[in-house]
């Protein structure tokens, strides 16, 4: 049975996608079935891993809106293992379209139930909001990662994240775990990204992740050749930080 990640903040800018396709890569090639599901109108974790927007016939929102089989959107990419069901610039009115539809916050759960057999890890990449579709993918999800940026406004809003996560938890998906808090954008050379670190670890403990994802070049560079960062350069620093992501996220969930 797979388990399902979502990649959550309401707060942009703050490296979600680029976590999202690079930790799905990583755990691809430390041989994980896996599956990435774009939520996010935007569809920045498509392009990232290859998908050219402008030949889907099918998307997540086909999914959502008309009740599409999950199967048909499904699309394959350059990493074996890793596949992804892409977004489409319409989901960006599909929570007004779900608004009258029954039990509107658990769409996505049903749609992505059949998949949890085929694949190790599904990894949900949800928008810089806590509307509609952030809240179905908190509800399909079996735990959530929320990436903090390393700079000044960091644990701002990270109070209304957990205060919405807290009520998924109470009426929708009583399951639903904090996978880790993660680090990203981490500049060692700065005091300020020192002291957030200690402030989150401070707050979070042990719901921390050892890894720290640092800020790097080829990180930023891969997504515009449509690659994740260990297909563009596998020893740059971002590439082996998600590596070393990917295999704790392993550890963790076989302790």
């Amino acid at each position: 049975m797979g388990k399902t990640i979502a990649l959550a903040n309401q707060k942009g800018g703050v490296g979600k996608t680029t976590t999202t396709i690079n930790l799905a890569a990583s755990l691809a090639t430390l041989e994980k079935k896996v599956l990435v599901v774009d939520a996010d109108p935007q569809a920045n974790a498509s392009s990232g891993l290859g998908v050219d927007i402008k030949d889907i016939d099918c998307s997540i929102y086909e999914c959502l809106i008309n009740h599409t089989d999950i199967r048909e959107a499904i699309y394959t990419t350059d990493i074996e293992g890793l596949d992804i069901i892409p977004s489409h610039i319409d989901l960006v009115g599909a929570e007004i379209e779900m608004l009258n539809l029954d039990n509107r916050e658990k769409i996505m759960r049903k749609a992505l139930e059949p998949m949890k057999e085929a694949y190790d890890y599904i990894l949900i990449d949800c928008s810089p909001s806590l509307g509609l579709i952030t809240i179905n993918a908190l509800t399909a999800a079996d735990s959530v990662i929320i990436p903090v940026q390393c700079e000044y406004f960091a644990l701002e809003g990270i109070s209304k994240l957990l205060n919405t996560i807290k009520i998924i938890k109470t009426k929708l998906n009583t399951a639903l775990e904090i996978e880790g808090f993660l680090l990203t954008m981490f500049d060692s050379r700065l005091r300020l990204a020192n002291q957030i670190y200690d402030e989150v670890k401070r707050h979070f403990q042990e719901l921390v992740f050892k890894t720290i994802i640092q800020r790097n070049v080829k990180l930023s560079e891969a997504p515009s050749h449509g690659i994740p960062a260990i297909l563009y350069d596998a020893d740059s620093t971002g590439a082996k930080n998600h590596l070393a992501l990917a295999k704790e996220i392993i550890t963790n969930n076989t302790k």
